[in-house]
């Protein structure tokens, strides 16, 4: 195979060229409804792409990638609709598709997703977040192919750099020699724990459960504790004061049932300015019933809408509780752009780009900012692809607890034959349970086992049914 040492140092890498790809979608209902910030998710169609990849000896293979096209967190523009904001990210696929597969010599994988990423972003300028949700899955689908093709599992690829990250395209500011040896020792854990999203419809106790689920999952935060054993939080907050508060002081009192917890606080966008949250922050200070949880916050996520996040310093704020950027985090200078404000985290989402999380943590790793982190948020990834592929990034960028919402709100599988969930629950058996509707990722003492992830291919032993789907809308 001809390798390309174009990437610096020395890194050696494959040139490969995307021949194929097809786009898929299934329909997916939730359980439960989840409300995050000013939108309330029902209903949502998964995306799944189909890729074929080509190395320079013409042999090829196939791979595959998988996300949900949630409306409302791409772009929260009200003048759009829920579908709109769908139809938005199928353009991307559509857009990222056409692109790749104009003629173009052989790239490194981590080239390819780079010059397709910023080709579709040209393309579709108005929102670079919701433009690079196409380009995500195509290089995660194409990272998957090359894997099946060298039989190699995705964390070999990456710590021996087969990915290629290095050459022009990487920031100015990252030594390729020095990204190259951070890669290599990086580390998958055999388990992570599982951070439990509380999203703002979400019942807290049992007898706040207006409407039953007419399954044996639970429903509640006091029967997901009890089911699953979380020692993790994510707690969505929705901007109106008074209502946090109370809602802060009941979720208080179950966790505080829970021996050292810890949470994470979601703005989702929804304070207006410092002082809003300032005056959130004080409340919960002053509630002696809240003492415990505020000791317990890790950081806090998002708080402003990402049209002001960039002109909002934090302040005294910063001082007070570390604090993350997400939805802001929409290009390779947003994180510089935060820190300058206070930020000193930022999030990995495999709906961003698998190359975007990597290099955030080798730029954090060889950096000399200290105190600055990453860590591990959901879009409501599902069983299947979408759940192993962000498994298995997060625990190979060495991060220890990962948000994890998809199974609460989706039981298993949904729209998949009964065939394709025998393979996938048989190929990981220490991520799935087997119930009735199939495998759900199976959650024990709040941590999810990830050892089957490192066979061969992008974390997963099988690939779906793509036959059994509906052409992408």
């Amino acid at each position: 195979m001809t390798m390309d040492r174009s990437t610096g140092g020395s890194v050696t890498a494959p040139r490969m060229k995307i021949i194929e790809i097809d786009a898929f979608e299934r329909d997916t209902s939730l359980r439960l409804p989840f409300r995050f910030g000013a939108a309330t998710l029902e209903r949502a169609p998964q995306a799944f792409l189909r890729v074929r990849v080509e190395d320079e000896e013409g042999r090829s293979a196939v791979g595959g990638a998988a996300e949900m096209m949630v409306p409302k967190w791409f772009d929260k523009n009200p003048a759009f609709t829920p579908a709109q904001n769908v139809d938005q990210l199928r353009a991307s696929i559509r857009v990222a598709a056409a692109a790749s597969l104009e003629p173009s010599p052989p790239m490194t994988l981590f080239t390819a997703a780079r010059v397709n990423e910023m080709e579709t972003v040209s393309r579709l300028p108005a929102n670079p977040l919701a433009a690079g949700f196409g380009p995500s899955l195509i290089a995660r689908a194409a990272l998957d192919a090359y894997c099946r093709l060298a039989s190699i599992s995705v964390f070999d690829a990456v710590r021996r750099n087969l990915i290629g990250i290095g050459g022009h395209l990487l920031p100015g500011d990252i030594d390729a020699d020095a990204a190259s040896a951070t890669l290599a020792g990086l580390r998958p854990a055999g388990s992570i724990s599982a951070r439990h999203t509380i999203g703002l419809l979400d019942p807290i106790t049992e007898g706040d459960i207006v409407h039953p689920v007419d399954d044996d999952l639970p429903q509640s935060l006091e029967a997901v504790i009890a089911h699953y054993g979380n020692h993790w939080f994510k707690i969505k907050l929705s901007g109106v004061l008074d209502a946090d508060i109370d809602r802060l002081t009941r979720i208080a009192a179950v966790l505080d049932r829970v021996p050292d917890y810890r949470v994470t606080v979601d703005g989702n966008e929804q304070f207006g300015a410092a002082e809003q949250l300032g005056a959130l922050l004080a409340r919960v200070e002053a509630t002696p019933r809240l003492a415990r949880l505020r000791a317990a916050i890790a950081f806090v996520e998002q708080p402003f809408s990402r049209a002001i996040t960039m002109e909002t310093p934090l302040g005294n704020l910063a001082a007070q509780l570390p604090f993350l950027i997400d939805e802001s985090d929409d290009g390779d200078d947003a994180f510089a752009r935060a820190r300058r404000l206070g930020y000193t985290g930022v999030s990995s989402k495999t709906c961003k780009g698998i190359y975007r999380s990597l290099v955030k943590a080798i730029r954090i790793k060889t950096g000399s900012v200290p105190g600055l982190f990453l860590s591990g948020e959901d879009l409501t990834c599902q069983a299947g692809l979408a759940v192993q592929q962000d498994l298995a990034l997060v625990s190979l960028l060495g991060l220890s607890h990962v948000e994890r919402n998809g199974h609460h709100y989706v039981a298993g599988m949904q729209g998949a034959p009964q065939a394709e969930r025998l393979r996938f629950a048989v190929a990981h058996p220490d991520l799935y349970e087997w119930v009735d509707e199939g495998p759900l990722l199976a959650i024990r003492g709040g941590r999810i086992a990830i050892g089957s992830l490192g066979t061969v291919g992008y974390a997963s032993g099988v690939l779906p049914d793509f036959d059994a789907m509906e052409p992408l809308s």
